[in-house]
């Protein structure tokens, strides 16, 4: 019995390990979703000239999840009571960013990138947008190397606290 319950210890930490691991891997996958959906976005308000609802609608259907998540919930609630697209942008990005594995330095990027939505021309705004992605960029190789330095950490650092733990209790 002792070695039933020592194996799923092991089982456990191990799979907090990789948890942890996979998250390092998502958010350089996540930050270029993002990367790429500013650059859709930018395609279609200043070359293509399209409203902001109607941006977010095309971008929903063409990206991946979480980032589609994000647009298709801004397009079903254009209707509610908030008028001023940069708050409901905001709001969206704050009850979506639990499905990310982005840290807080993307999300106050893309907060403050979404504080110009709709405020200015469109060469501000492109303006606006190479500003953000050059952020982005900028967190994009931080999380690279944050990937390489800690996954297999991570990964062993789960597998070896599960039988310290496991010896301990021996």
């Amino acid at each position: 019995m002792k070695w039933i319950g020592a194996m799923l210890l092991l089982a456990a930490t191990t799979w907090v390990g990789f948890e942890i691991a996979r998250k390092f891997q998502q958010r350089p996958k996540q930050i270029r979703q993002w990367k790429h959906a500013l650059q859709m976005l930018e395609a279609e308000m200043v070359y293509g000239q399209t409203p902001l609802i109607e941006a977010c609608d095309h971008l929903a259907r063409q990206l991946s999840a979480p980032t589609s998540w994000f647009f298709e919930s801004i397009v079903k609630q254009k209707d509610r009571a908030i008028t001023d697209f940069p708050e409901l942008w905001s709001a969206v990005l704050e009850r979506h960013w639990q499905y990310t594995a982005l840290e807080n330095n993307e999300k106050e990027v893309l907060r403050q990138f979404g504080l110009t939505l709709g405020q200015h021309d469109l060469i501000h705004q492109k303006k606006q947008i190479d500003l953000a992605l050059s952020h982005l960029e900028r967190e994009h190789e931080e999380a690279l190397n944050v990937y390489h330095q800690y996954n297999k950490t991570v990964k062993g650092l789960g597998v070896l606290t599960g039988l310290l733990v496991i010896l301990l209790l021996i």
